[in-house]
């Protein structure tokens, strides 16, 4: 599979690709509302922030304690119901007089249910479409988020302005409530890939299984860790430049969309692992730059170069699945998909604490260069899930969930 036409042709991605949209720009309303009524109530930079990197923060619970829901529920049901509880969410938010811890509250337990939701709609994907398409699909999914954050920012900043916080939180949950609308009539109805109850047990046991090989954990470890320390780099954009940092963001989305479209539409299928390790390096090169003053058109540039790396992670995610069972790649790929966003939030944490201490833009430089350090430390592991390799490797260790069922707490 290789042109969008072919994609879109594919039965239920167009419906998947849709809802996907709109739950996006959902949560972008949601959250920038959120984070403008929690600073306008309590003028705290540390509350706002962790308002809308919140979720993050319990995606790591979710994906720790609930994650092996995702391939033991029917796919269609969980995923409308996953969008009903952000709509909710949504709604409880917006409610008048509603306390603060109270909001946090909600914004967690959102977080949980989200982290359910990824695992899901990326084993989803791996169902709808053929081996050679899950890269083009997921590209396209990568693609309309950043394109949705950027619309949902947008359209989040002038109903806030223009009426309320409250009433663009209504906005997103309406949003949501399409989404869950069009899953339930687009999707066709599947049995769940996996037999068995979830469990927290359940959960710790998978997700030690698919950190036991070598193999898998350097493809995680590469998808997390040197992500997280760069978003840590952009965490930054605004206390470095802050009449330049809208157009800073802006350059990191359009290089990340850039390099998801090489990645999924341009790059052979037979070429693609090689091109792996050049992007985890270049996802940070350009940042060693911030260290000297640059002027705004050449950090602009050296964002967007920088953001074309991020390919690497879709690239890693093919070799996941090549690696993992049918019958566990829901929990996989939300592993992937939480693990990130964990990280993510951790590498915002840790630019902002480093950066109260030293300059930005030596912060920005010494992510990079932890970024770097990390990549080539986990280059020789990675090696192992080249093919045929990882396949070897991975077959002598594969337990199936019927054997995880069966193992004691």
């Amino acid at each position: 599979m290789r042109t969008y036409r072919e994609l879109f042709r594919t039965s239920e991605f167009a419906p998947l690709f849709g809802a996907s949209c709109a739950q996006v720009a959902a949560t972008t309303l949601t959250g920038l509302a959120l984070a403008t009524l929690v600073y306008a109530r309590t003028e705290s930079p540390l509350l706002s922030a962790l308002s809308m990197f919140g979720p993050s923060f319990a995606a790591l619970l979710g994906a720790t304690t609930l994650l092996s829901v995702a391939d033991r529920v029917p796919p269609r049901a969980a995923l409308t119901l996953v969008a009903l509880a952000a709509a909710l969410a949504g709604l409880l938010l917006a409610t008048p007089g509603l306390p603060l811890p109270a909001m946090f509250v909600v914004v967690l337990a959102q977080g949980v249910v989200t982290s359910i939701g990824a695992g899901v709609l990326y084993g989803l994907v791996g169902e709808i479409l053929p081996p050679d398409g899950y890269v083009l699909g997921r590209s396209v999914l990568n693609m309309s988020v950043g394109a949705m954050q950027v619309a949902g920012f947008a359209l989040g900043g002038v109903l806030i302005a223009v009426v309320s916080p409250r009433t663009t939180m209504l906005a997103g949950a309406a949003l949501a409530a399409c989404a869950a609308l069009v899953l339930r009539l687009g999707l066709h109805p599947r049995p769940p890939r996996a037999s068995g109850r979830p469990s927290v047990a359940v959960t710790w046991r998978v997700n030690r299984e698919l950190l036991s090989t070598p193999a898998r954990r350097a493809v995680y470890l590469s998808m997390w860790v040197p992500n997280g320390l760069v978003v840590g780099c952009e965490a930054l954009f605004v206390p470095y430049a802050p009449r330049a940092a809208a157009a800073l963001f802006v350059a990191a989305a359009l290089g990340m969309l850039l390099g998801d479209l090489a990645a999924g539409r341009l790059l052979p299928h037979g070429l693609r692992q090689r091109f792996v390790t050049p992007l985890r390096f270049l996802l940070a090169v350009p940042f060693l730059l911030f260290a000297f003053p640059l002027s705004p058109p050449v950090a602009v540039g050296a964002v967007a170069i920088a953001s074309t790396g991020f390919a690497s992670t879709l690239l890693l995610q093919e070799r996941l699945i090549a690696l993992t069972g049918d019958d566990i790649r829901g929990q996989a790929l939300g592993l992937h998909a939480n693990g990130m966003k964990g990280m993510q939030a951790v590498g915002a944490t840790l630019a902002g604490l480093t950066a109260q201490l030293l300059p930005v833009g030596m912060t920005m430089t010494m992510l990079a260069v932890a970024s770097l350090a990390v990549t080539a430390i986990l280059s020789p592991g990675l090696r192992l899930s080249d093919p045929p390799v990882a396949r070897r490797r991975a077959t002598r260790r594969e337990v199936t969930v019927a054997q995880l069922d069966e193992m004691p707490a």
